[in-house]
């Protein structure tokens, strides 16, 4: 297993209020301490990941929780420009979305999504499984280094 040496930096890409703070909450005491960053749409997704504009002086995101249904760009039009950017590529991009859809699931995976999570309706099973992806992605799998 890992050993976090340092805070790991979260851009949580989703629109729904609700889910924002429910996925903030669950990360709250988990076996790694992280950091987590908003985006409220697409096109804040990729100022943020960018450092455009307000997000000038954004951390670098060790992992993207990407919703895909959003305004403005979808979560699929991140994802797109992200993989197709040599620097963002390298990012993991976790899929956390409603979408059950299995065009969606392929389509992410086309597009190079390291993995995908249906969000569960159920509050507490919501929280297990962003716990899940927390221990998975943050104590099992070795991140890539950060470059600024």
């Amino acid at each position: 297993m890992m050993t976090a040496h340092r805070e790991v930096d979260i851009l949580l890409v989703d629109d729904n209020p609700g889910d924002v703070l429910l996925t903030k909450e669950a990360l709250k005491g988990t076996q790694v301490p992280s950091r987590v960053s908003v985006a409220t749409d697409g096109v804040e997704a990729m100022q943020f990941l960018r450092r455009t504009g307000k997000f000038g002086d954004a951390p670098r995101p060790d992992l993207v929780f990407l919703d895909l249904n959003m305004p403005r760009k979808t979560g699929a039009e991140v994802l797109a420009e992200m993989k197709d950017d040599a620097d963002l590529r390298v990012i993991p991009v976790v899929i956390l979305t409603s979408s059950d859809a299995d065009d969606d699931v392929a389509n992410a995976y086309r597009l190079h999504a390291n993995c995908y999570v249906t969000k569960p309706a159920d509050l507490d099973q919501m929280i297990k499984a962003v716990q899940a992806i927390d221990n998975f992605w943050m104590a099992v799998v070795r991140l890539p280094p950060r470059f600024q």
